[in-house]
C-alpha cells in the first residue's frame, strides 16, 4: 500500500501504556478483572459475538465506569505504525469528507484512540482483548496496534492494507451512526428475538464492510494507493474474521444463527460491492435480498 509521505490526521489520540498490569486491569465499578476473564470475553467476542464490554460488565457486577480520563496525548511523530495509522484516518477523512458533501451533508470525522490494556470509553471500559471497536456515544475507534501482530500470527491475515481495511471498517461504523443508522438497528434489535437481532447485526456489519469498500474505492482513484497484491490482503482478511472461520477456528461447529458479522464469503462480498463500485447506495444491505 501507498501510504508513506500522505497526509496524517490530527484526530489521533494515544493513551498507550495506560491500561492494567498483571493483577488485573480497571474495569467498570472499581473492580478488577483478571486475564481468565478477559480470555471468556474474548471467546464470547469471536465464538458468539457477544459484546465484550457488556460481558466484562456483567462479570464484575456491573455499575458505573469510575476511571479517570486524562488530557489526550499525541502520539509520538517517529512512529511507523502510529503514521501509518494515522495516515489511513486522514484517507476516510478525505474521502467521505467529500461524499457527504457531495449529498449537502457534512462529515464529522472520528477520532482514533490508541491503548493497550484497557482504556475508558463513553459505551463501557474497552480491553484490548475485544480487538479495534467504535463507540457512537463518543464517536472514537479504539484500537490496540498489538491487534495487528494478532492478524498476521493467529488470524491468517498479513499485509498494511488489510490492517487498513480494519481502520476503514470501524470508520464505516461511525458513517452508520451519522446517518442515523446504529441508533434504528439498536432500537430494533431491543424488540426482536435473539436470532432475529443477530441477523439484523450481520446485515449491520456486512454495511461496514462495504462502507470501507467504497473508502478504497474513493482512495485508489485519487491517490492510487494500492499496490500489487493489496486487494487481495483486505479480502482475505474479510474472510479470516468472517463468524465462520472464527468458530472453526476454536474448533467449534458452524452455526449460522449466531452470526453477527457474516460469513467470510459474505464480508468479502460485501466488501468487494464497496470497492468495485464505490457507491454508498449500493450497501444498503438493509434490502438486500440475499447477503
Amino acid at each position: 500500500m501507498r501510504w508513506d509521505g500522505n497526509r496524517e490526521s490530527g484526530n489521533i489520540e494515544d493513551r498507550r501504556g495506560g491500561g492494567g498490569g498483571g493483577g488485573g486491569m480497571p474495569l467498570l465499578g472499581g473492580g478488577r478483572i483478571g486475564m481468565g476473564t478477559l480470555a471468556i470475553a474474548l471467546i464470547g467476542w469471536l465464538v458468539f459475538d457477544i459484546n465484550p464490554v457488556t460481558l466484562l460488565e456483567a462479570m464484575s457486577g456491573g455499575g458505573q465506569m469510575q476511571v479517570q480520563q486524562g488530557p489526550a496525548q499525541r502520539p509520538p511523530t517517529d512512529d511507523p505504525m502510529v503514521r501509518f495509522v494515522s495516515v489511513v484516518l486522514a484517507d476516510t477523512e478525505d474521502v467521505w469528507r467529500d461524499i457527504f458533501s457531495k449529498q449537502g451533508a457534512q462529515y464529522r470525522d472520528p477520532r482514533l484512540v490508541l491503548f493497550t490494556g484497557a482504556t475508558p470509553t463513553a459505551c463501557g471500559t474497552g480491553q484490548a482483548a475485544m480487538g479495534p471497536f467504535y463507540c457512537p456515544a463518543d464517536e472514537k475507534v479504539y484500537i490496540d496496534l498489538g491487534f495487528y501482530e494478532t492478524m498476521r500470527n493467529r488470524l491468517g491475515a498479513p499485509g498494511d492494507f488489510a490492517q487498513a481495511y480494519v481502520i476503514a471498517h470501524e470508520v464505516g461504523h461511525h458513517v452508520q451512526n451519522l446517518l442515523g443508522i446504529s441508533e434504528k438497528v439498536q432500537a430494533q434489535r431491543q424488540r426482536l428475538s435473539e436470532k432475529a437481532g443477530n441477523a439484523l447485526s450481520v446485515r449491520q456489519e456486512l454495511q461496514a464492510d462495504c462502507f470501507a469498500g467504497v473508502w478504497a474505492h474513493h482512495a485508489q482513484q485519487a491517490r492510487q494507493i494500492l499496490e500489487s497484491g493489496d486487494l487481495e490482503e483486505a479480502l482475505n482478511a474479510a474472510s479470516q474474521i468472517g463468524d465462520d472461520t472464527l468458530q472453526r477456528s476454536v474448533g467449534r461447529a458452524v452455526v449460522p444463527d449466531s452470526f453477527t458479522h457474516g460469513s467470510g464469503k459474505q464480508r468479502v462480498r460485501w466488501f468487494r460491492e464497496g470497492f468495485e463500485h464505490g457507491d454508498m447506495h449500493r450497501c444498503n444491505t438493509f434490502q438486500a435480498a440475499s447477503l
